[in-house]
């Protein structure tokens, strides 16, 4: 069964909501996911899944140094050809998951699009949106397993 990773960096809450309602989105659809925060993550263990959907929230126009880090260690643990996702929040500019797409599509990963960014906090109808991302990384990373 394919498996999709779901990898975040949340300063105030509202990035690991979105990638919890995207973990939701992925199960509706009978994929299995592991979410979790990038601090549990080892960067070799996530090029391992099939599906690899990474969020950071935006801080002075970027991704955070912490997670622009990990994804470099990720691409080196090498992830061409697999399906990819970005997403996060952000207070008025919102680049991170913009950033994280291209990062991702540069080492090869076919990257869904458009990136999900949602400002300030989620609602009920930014949340939906995130469960319809999970269900297009699933369907995809299904399509491509088969």
């Amino acid at each position: 069964m394919p498996k999709i990773a779901i990898v975040y960096l949340s300063t105030q809450g509202s990035t690991k909501m979105m990638a919890e309602a995207i973990a939701e989105g992925v199960r509706e659809k009978h994929v299995d996911v592991d979410i979790n925060n990038f601090y549990e993550w080892d960067p070799s263990d996530v090029a391992k899944y099939d599906g690899i959907c990474i969020g950071s929230s935006t801080f002075y126009y970027t991704m955070l140094e912490p997670i622009a880090k990990f994804i470099d260690k990720l691409i080196n643990a090498g992830i061409e050809g697999k399906i990819g996702a970005a997403f996060g929040s952000y207070g008025w500019s919102g680049e991170a998951p913009v950033l994280i797409a291209q990062k991702m599509r540069d080492a090869g990963v076919d990257v869904i699009d458009p990136v999900l960014r949602i400002q300030y906090i989620p609602n009920e109808k930014d949340l939906a949106e995130c469960i319809r991302l999970g269900k297009d990384l699933a369907i995809k990373v299904k399509k491509k397993t088969k």
